[in-house]
């Protein structure tokens, strides 16, 4: 399935019905009196988190969401029937936004969180409700109250821990193949992950985490080079990053440094908040440097990047080293998880009134 991960779509709710002007007309009651109903209220617009969804493809195609109107008021007491519901299930992890200020809506966050996006119009009032003891045979009635209209802008985040970044063929789609259930596209040339790939970790019996796994990042991603730039902002909702390196590059002329330096500079032009997320450094592919040369070749790596965080050395082809880092990034995650995430400051509401490794 094609990955989508924006749509704009219009969303419409039901007019309510009008109110109904009747008498009761019935042989030897000369006085009936009023008996018009009332109108129905129009349906409204939900969104409902369903974690079966991993796309938004369903906007894409279908723009338009219209509820039912209420039905009018009849006459003998009988008040019009409400107009249905009309219920949009969307990915967990879906921002929802006005198209036209911007303003979030809301943000399902939760499997089976439901959000009203459009409310319907209230009915009308009929003749039966303005009777009182002064107006004994009222004419008067009113019309429904129109529904709510909105143009949305639909944003998926996926939901994940743990997100890789790094170059296009860092080996990035080899390391979530090796520790998860993720079955990504694995080949020998830049650009094989073209969409997110989410993958499980499971740690232990009751230990798990999720790893996020987006295209890789060229210089200029901040600006709208290649792909990865698409994508970025499905690693802004997890806690921790691996900066996946690739210490053996095919091209004999690239610097890992430069390109890791690269890397860390395009994340922090394109969100600072993402770019202080902490972050550790992954050097992959030590199984292509002989076995005498790869100490000195971390060691000359470091020190070049003058990295002071943590460091992990694996070769994810040959599943080197991965043990310690998935237990390491558990350890991490079990301790921050009674830390909430930080909110997103282009999100942040005042009226609804990680340290850098």
């Amino acid at each position: 399935m094609k990955f989508i991960d924006e749509a704009t779509i219009d969303v419409a709710a039901g007019d309510g019905g009008s109110g109904c002007v009747s008498f009761r007309r019935e042989k030897f009651i000369p006085f009936g009196g009023p008996n018009g109903g009332d109108g129905g209220r129009g349906g409204s617009v939900y969104a409902l988190a369903d974690r079966n969804l991993n796309t938004l493809i369903d906007y894409r195609y279908a723009r338009r969401h219209e509820a039912r109107n209420g039905e009018p008021g009849r006459g003998s007491d009988q008040f019009g029937a409400a107009g249905a519901d009309v219920v949009l299930r969307m990915p967990v992890g879906t921002i929802i936004s006005d198209a036209d200020s911007g303003e979030m809506l809301a943000e399902l966050l939760e499997d089976g969180q439901k959000v009203l996006l459009a409310k319907g119009g209230d009915g009308g009032f009929g003749n039966l409700h303005f009777k009182s003891s002064t107006n004994r045979a009222p004419r008067q009635k009113t019309p429904g109250w129109p529904g709510e209209k909105k143009r949305l802008a639909l944003e998926l985040r996926v939901l994940a821990d743990v997100g890789l970044l790094g170059m296009p063929n860092a080996g990035k789609s080899t390391l979530i193949a090796a520790i998860s259930n993720a079955r990504p596209k694995i080949a020998d040339y830049p650009f094989t992950t073209l969409r997110p790939n989410l993958g499980v970790v499971r740690v232990g019996p009751e230990r798990s985490f999720v790893v996020a796994d987006i295209p890789g990042l060229i210089e200029g991603a901040s600006e709208g080079a290649g792909l990865g730039h698409q994508f970025l902002r499905h690693l802004q909702r997890t806690r921790l990053l691996l900066h996946v390196v690739d210490l053996a590059p095919f091209d004999e002329g690239a610097d890992p440094v430069a390109q890791a330096r690269a890397i860390v500079l395009e994340l922090e032009k394109y969100d600072p908040a993402l770019h202080a997320k902490p972050r550790w450094l992954v050097l992959n592919k030590l199984d292509l440097l002989p076995p005498e040369e790869r100490a000195a070749r971390v060691r000359d790596f470091v020190r070049r990047l003058r990295w002071k965080g943590p460091v992990f050395e694996i070769s994810a082809l040959a599943r080197e080293g991965l043990q310690p880092l998935v237990e390491k990034i558990q350890q991490h995650l079990s301790a921050q998880q009674q830390v909430p995430a930080p909110p997103d400051p282009r999100f942040d509401r005042p009226k609804e009134g990680a340290d850098h490794e």
